[in-house]
């Protein structure tokens, strides 16, 4: 079974009106879209966009102002996260994406909990992923947890590493959440992509791609994304593969990179 392709709207295609985006990823090959904050879309216009460009929305992020590993957040974050889930079933996604910490603007990371311990983050983090979970499976939702590089762009990310995501994955044992595996941030966090894919395969949802450094198109950093996708499809993973990068120069020549490399 091909790979499914998603291209992030947040970050490709923002040469064009958000509406007009949906049709061109579906005129360039993409299988679907996803983006960051449904809070800010008319949902019913991107409901319809999407429909008439016969294009998937894979879904969004989930959370916002509420962080999974603060015992204080665990209410506000559920409340917010059925709201997210109802956003999702207007807009006919499949998933919402969620995070360890509440995340800012430029996605800077709001607060790094120096005051609480790992034991207590971790433990506040799982009760939580619980609870989410049971609204996941009562509104056949799938939650894709993401771990996010603590170098570059989101400095105090308690979700660092693959190991941890998918070993909660694993203990939740739930078929609605899985691992978001972003392997620009994986990169610059630990290394070994092909292994790491080979460890916890049975717990990745989802897939980002970006070259590291710089988070551009493939064949701008050291990423050899040919082998990443090869080695893949030889483990027979069969979902999507979301393009969530910001070109050098244009979404044209990004597209073009991508189909090159994928």
């Amino acid at each position: 079974m091909a790979l499914r392709q998603c291209a992030c709207i947040d970050t490709l295609y923002t040469e064009l009106p958000w509406l007009e985006r949906f049709q061109a990823a579906k005129n360039d090959g993409f299988e679907s879209v996803e983006f960051w904050d449904w809070r800010i879309r008319d949902l019913e216009a991107t409901r319809k966009a999407a429909d008439d460009a016969g294009i998937a929305i894979s879904g969004f992020n989930g959370d916002a102002d509420y962080s999974l590993i603060d015992p204080d957040h665990k209410e506000k974050y559920l409340d917010y996260l059925k709201q997210s889930i109802a956003a999702a079933k207007t807009l006919g996604a499949s998933s919402v994406t969620i995070h360890s910490n509440a995340l800012g603007e430029g996605g800077i990371v709001v607060n790094h909990y120096d005051e609480l311990s790992d034991t207590v983050k971790l433990c506040s983090m799982y009760d939580c992923l619980l609870e989410c979970v049971r609204l996941a499976e009562a509104e056949e939702i799938d939650l894709n947890l993401e771990a996010l590089n603590i170098t570059t762009d989101h400095v105090g990310n308690f979700l660092k590493n693959t190991q941890m995501g998918a070993e909660i994955c694993r203990l939740i044992h739930s078929p609605r959440l899985k691992l978001l595996y972003d392997a620009y941030h994986m990169q610059l966090n630990e290394g070994a992509i092909c292994d790491t894919l080979t460890r916890y395969a049975d717990q990745i949802g989802h897939i980002h791609v970006a070259d590291a450094p710089g988070r551009h198109e493939p064949g701008t950093g050291e990423i050899q994304y040919k082998k990443v996708i090869s080695h893949l499809e030889s483990l027979g993973y069969t979902g999507r593969i979301g393009y969530e990068l910001f070109p050098v120069k244009d979404t044209m020549t990004a597209v073009k990179a991508i189909m090159e490399n994928f």
